[in-house]
This record gives C-alpha cells, structure tokens and sequence, in this order.
C-alpha cells in the first residue's frame, strides 16, 4: 500500500481483526455483485470504500425514476443510464482507485461459469427467482461464497452460503428451484426505502469480513427483519440430505 491508501483506509487498518494484512486481502479480492438497485447499491457503495479492488456489477436494466426512492446509487440525472454505468459513476467518486466491470445483461449459467473462475465472494442483489437460483448453482459448483439477501414490502432477510464449508446449507436448500414461488416484485408489493439500505449494508459488511479473513458467522443462519417492529428473527439452517443442488448424491 501506498501512503494514500495507508490514510485512506487507516480506520480499517487500526482495528486487529482487519490491520494491514486483512486490508491488502480486500485490495487484492474480486467480487461479483449481481443487481445494481436498492441491495446492490448500497452494497457495491461499501465495498468500494472499503477498498475491494476488483468489483464485477451485473444488471441488465437501465435507471427508472421510481427507482430513486431507494437506489442509493443512482441520480435524478441518470434516469435512462444503464443501472451498473450509473453505479459506477458514484463508486469511483467514493473511490477512484476501484477497478469496475460493468455487465449489462441478465447473467445466465454460462456467464456465471466464466465470472466464477475468479471471482472470492459473490453478493446476490436481484430480485429475480431464477437468477438466485443459477448464482447459487455456480457458487456450489465453484466453491464461491454467497451473500444472499432480500427486502420486500418491511421484511428483510439475509443469509451467508459457504461451500467451502461441508456443513453449509446452499440457497437451494431453503428455497428449493422448484417449484418456483410467484413473482413478488417491489414494483407491485412496495418496499420501505431504508429497508434495503439496512439489508445491504449488512450484506456489504459479511463480504468484507469473509475478504479480510474474519469468516463469516452466520453460515448456517437465515436472519430475518421485521422492520415494522426492528425484530429479528434468527433461524439455523442445515445442509438439506436431498437438495438438488448440493447434496452429496447429486
């Protein structure tokens, strides 16, 4: 690290379970975040800052002015823009030095193939079924942690999958690819605008301590918010012996 980086990313660099070594680990680290809305903005925007070199952004919709109620990473000025060129605008105003590929599409079990060679953590975003469930398959196949979150409406949950760990559960495991639920969508169920805030920025903070070397706790744990009250609810969750997807027999 330079001097820059040394002032930049000293309040990192006191804390011992971080400390140098922890900061040259997110320097060096590549991550995927797949969806630039209301999760990924907050959670691309804290990941920048904190100094993840390599950030891949993956959203195949452009900027929509019903988005800026909650789409931190996003402008009045950039309705019509792509979600991941807008996104990119605002990480390299926070951090010029963070090295951004930019995907406008809607990833398929292909792309993921190819992303997941190098990718360390990959961050679910999306508010799409099927997508959640080709990212999970990808992350099972390559041994790639996930961050999965999600809000709706005033519920919010988050979840940390692990194949690297033989006793971690995969999404599949809780929500099983079929059969596929119906679509609930913010666009017609609504959303609190500082729910997904809440929601990312922890999902910003278990990709970081899994970057630096802290691991995550919360493998094994679906945690649930209930925003209307602020309770939360925790749930242990175990591999599943006939998941589709990461049983040992499949």
């Amino acid at each position: 690290m330079n001097d820059d980086q040394l002032l930049r990313y000293s309040r990192h660099i006191l804390l011992d379970d971080i400390g140098i070594e922890g900061q040259q680990r997110l320097l060096d680290s590549q991550v995927l975040v797949v969806g630039a809305g209301g999760l990924g903005s907050p959670v691309a925007m804290y990941l920048a800052a904190s100094g993840v070199g390599q950030i891949t952004l993956a959203d195949p919709d452009k900027v929509d002015l019903t988005n800026l109620q909650r789409q931190i990473a996003h402008t009045t000025d950039r309705v019509g823009q792509t979600k991941v060129g807008s996104a990119a605008r605002a990480l390299h105003a926070i951090n010029p030095e963070v090295r951004l590929t930019l995907i406008e599409k809607q990833l398929q079990s292909d792309d993921l193939d190819k992303l997941l060679l190098d990718i360390e953590v990959v961050v679910d975003c999306c508010d799409n079924f099927a997508t959640r469930q080709a990212v999970n398959a990808a992350c099972v196949k390559h041994r790639v942690p996930l961050v999965s979150g999600a809000a709706l409406r005033m519920d919010g949950q988050i979840a940390v999958f692990d194949p690297r760990d033989q006793l971690s559960p995969c999404y599949a495991c809780i929500f099983p690819p079929t059969p596929a639920p119906p679509e609930t969508l913010c666009s017609t169920m609504g959303v609190l605008a500082p729910l997904v805030g809440v929601i990312g920025t922890m999902q910003a903070m278990e990709t970081v301590k899994l970057l630096s070397g802290m691991g995550s706790r919360l493998v094994g744990k679906l945690l649930m918010l209930d925003g209307r009250d602020m309770a939360w609810r925790e749930m242990h969750v175990s591999r599943h012996a006939s998941c589709p997807v990461c049983s040992t027999g499949h």
